[in-house]
C-alpha cells in the first residue's frame, strides 16, 4: 500500500500517532537531508529536524491532501530550516519538550548516515548560494521533487510561485552554477 494511502487509512481509524509516526519513518530522512544542505549546520539541521517533526506531528490530522504528503512535507520542512535561520530563534534557542515526535526525530536523526561529502569544489559552488538557489537545487537535484512540487514547497503566503517561474530559475542557475564551474576548472 503506498505511503498516502496508509497515512489516510490509520487517520480515518482515528490513530493519528501511527499516521505521525508512519509519515516521519518514510519522509523524515530525505527531510533531513534537504534541511541539512539548506543549513549546513549540524546543530541548525538538529533544531530544525526537531522543529520540522513537530509540525508533522501536529499538522498530520488537519492534512486534506491538497498537495502530496511529500510536498506538505518538504514544505514544512522548508519553513522550518527559515525558522531555525530567523535570528530571533537563534536568540532563544529553546529546546523543544522531549515528546513522542521529539525522540523518533532524534531516532531518525542518527539512524540517517551521514552524508558523503560532496566534492569539495560542489560543495564551495553551494556555499557560494543564497538560500533561495539553495533550496531550489537541494528540491529538484536532491530530492526529485517535480516543478508544481517545488512551486508549492517555495511559495510564501501572498506570493505564489508557478512552475513555469521556478523552472526559468533553475534554468538560470544552471547557467550560472555552470559558469562557476569551469571558472574553478571543474569542469573542462
Amino acid at each position: 500500500m503506498e505511503l498516502e494511502a496508509r497515512v489516510r487509512q490509520m487517520l480515518d481509524a482515528g490513530d493519528p500517532a501511527g499516521a505521525a509516526t508512519e509519515t516521519l519513518r518514510a519522509v523524515g530522512p530525505p527531510a533531513l537531508r534537504y534541511i541539512r544542505s539548506l543549513l549546513r549546520d549540524e546543530d541548525d539541521a538538529r533544531d530544525a529536524f526537531s522543529v520540522f517533526s513537530e509540525a508533522v506531528w501536529r499538522g498530520l490530522p488537519d492534512f486534506r491532501g491538497a498537495s502530496s504528503l511529500r510536498t506538505w512535507a518538504f514544505r514544512i520542512a522548508h519553513r522550518a530550516s527559515s525558522r531555525v535561520r530567523d535570528e530571533a530563534w537563534r536568540q532563544h534557542r529553546e529546546r523543544l519538550a522531549t515528546t513522542q515526535a521529539s525522540r523518533l526525530a532524534e531516532e531518525i536523526h542518527s539512524t540517517v548516515p551521514r552524508l558523503e561529502r560532496q566534492r569539495a569544489g560542489l560543495e564551495r559552488l553551494r556555499a557560494t548560494l543564497g538560500d533561495d538557489d539553495r533550496s531550489l537545487l537541494a528540491l529538484r537535484v536532491d530530492q526529485g521533487l517535480s516543478w508544481a512540487e517545488i512551486a508549492e514547497v517555495l511559495s510564501g503566503d501572498e506570493t505564489p510561485l508557478d512552475a513555469n517561474t521556478v523552472t526559468k530559475r533553475f534554468e538560470r542557475l544552471k547557467e550560472r552554477l555552470a559558469r562557476l564551474a569551469r571558472k574553478e576548472g571543474l569542469l573542462e
